[in-house]
C-alpha cells in the first residue's frame, strides 16, 4: 500500500488538479476482469489482491461516487473534488464473484457494462482465441486457414506474442468472417473451452441487488462504426431492452464497444445512444470529462501500475488531459 506520507502529500495535488463544482473534472476508471489469482497470459487484468490496494489508493485520494450522479452533478456544476468512478465493461463473471465484494468491503459504488449476447454461458471471440492459444500444446501450429501461416509455440512469451497477433488480425473483420475464424483456431484445441467466463442472469442481478449500476453495452459487442446505422441501433437498443427485462428498470447508461472515438464509434452512434433512451455514455479515450465535455462521449482510462505508488501518480497525471471530443 502507498504510506500514509505519500498519501497525504498526493490528496492536495489532486484536489488543486480536480476542484469541484462548476471546474470540476471527473476520472472514470475502466477495468474488465478482476482475477482471483494472477494470470501470465492476462497481465494487464488485476488480480484480487492488486483490485483490493488499488481500490485503497482510489478511495483515498477521490470521491468516489456512481455514474449516474456524477453525470447529473457534472452537467448542473455541483460535482465535488477529486470526483471519480469506477466502471467495468464486458460483463465477466469475476466482477461478480471477485469484485463485488471488495467494493463493498471498501464501500464503493461502480458501474456495470452488458454486452447481453454473451450472459449464461457465452464467450467473446478475444477470450476464445486466448483459452484456445492456452491450451494448444507446445510445438507447431498450423494457422494457413486464418491467414497467419505456420506458427510454433513453446513458451508463455510465444503464446502471449500469438494471442496478440491473431486478435488483432480479427478484431475489425466483418462479425461473420471474424467468428468463423476464430473458429477455426478453436476446432485445433484438444480441449473443452470454459463456458463459465461469463456472468449469469442470476450474477447480473446479484450486482444489480448489491445497489451496483448496470449499463448497456450493446448486445453482440459490435465494432458499431462498421455496421450500417440500421444494425448498429438495433444491436444498441436490443441490449438496453434485454437488461431492462432482466433487471425489470430502466438501464440509462451507455458504453461504447471498443470505444475509441472516431475508429470504433462515430458521432452518429453518439446521437442513436442519446435517442434510445441513454442518459450518458462512456468512451475508452483517455482523460477526464468536464462540464464542457459531451455526455455521450466521456473519457474514461486504465491505469494499470503495478505499484501504489505509480498508480496514485497515474491518476493524478491523467487529471492534466481534459477531453472535448470532436
Amino acid at each position: 500500500m502507498m504510506t500514509p506520507n505519500l498519501i497525504g502529500a498526493m490528496r492536495p495535488v489532486i484536489r488543486w488538479l480536480a476542484p469541484g463544482e462548476s471546474q470540476a473534472r471527473l476520472s472514470i476508471l475502466i477495468y474488465h476482469r478482476v482475477l482471483p489469482e494472477p494470470d501470465p497470459l492476462l497481465p494487464s487484468d488485476p488480480d484480487a489482491a492488486t483490485f483490493r490496494w488499488q481500490m485503497q489508493v482510489v478511495s483515498k485520494l477521490f470521491n468516489v461516487v456512481p455514474l449516474s450522479e456524477a453525470v447529473k452533478r457534472l452537467q448542473n456544476g455541483t460535482l465535488p473534488p477529486r470526483a471519480a468512478c469506477i466502471t467495468f465493461d464486458d460483463g465477466y463473471a469475476d466482477n461478480h464473484d471477485v469484485a463485488l465484494p471488495i467494493l463493498r468491503e471498501q464501500g464503493l459504488p461502480a458501474t456495470f457494462f452488458v454486452a447481453t449476447g454473451f450472459l449464461d454461458g457465452g464467450m467473446m471471440f478475444n477470450d476464445r482465441v486466448l483459452e484456445t492459444i492456452r491450451r494448444m500444446p507446445s510445438g507447431d501450429l498450423d494457422l494457413v486457414d486464418i491467414g497467419l501461416g505456420k506458427r510454433r509455440i513453446d513458451g508463455l512469451g510465444e503464446r502471449k506474442a500469438l494471442i496478440k497477433e491473431v486478435i488483432q488480425s480479427v478484431k475489425y473483420l466483418e462479425s461473420g468472417e471474424r467468428e468463423e475464424k476464430v473458429a477455426q483456431l478453436a476446432a485445433e484445441c484438444p480441449q473443452a473451452l470454459p463456458t463459465d467466463l461469463m456472468m449469469t442472469s442470476a450474477q447480473l442481478k446479484g450486482l444489480d441487488a448489491a445497489g451496483m449500476e448496470i449499463g448497456g453495452h450493446t448486445h453482440s459487442h459490435p465494432i458499431l462504426a462498421r455496421l450500417e446505422d440500421d444494425q448498429a441501433r438495433a444491436d444498441i437498443l436490443k441490449g438496453k431492452e434485454i437488461l431492462e427485462s432482466l433487471l425489470s428498470h430502466d438501464v440509462r447508461l451507455f458504453a461504447y464497444p471498443n470505444g475509441k472515438p472516431g475508429s470504433d464509434y462515430l458521432a452518429t452512434h453518439a446521437e442513436m445512444v442519446r435517442a434510445c433512451g441513454f442518459d450518458a455514455a462512456v468512451s475508452t479515450a483517455w482523460g477526464v470529462s468536464t462540464a464542457q465535455t459531451d455526455r455521450y462521449q466521456l473519457a474514461r482510462f486504465t491505469p494499470w501500475d503495478a505499484t501504489p505508488g505509480r498508480f496514485g501518480l497515474r491518476l493524478a497525471r491523467n487529471l492534466l488531459n481534459c477531453h472535448r471530443p470532436d
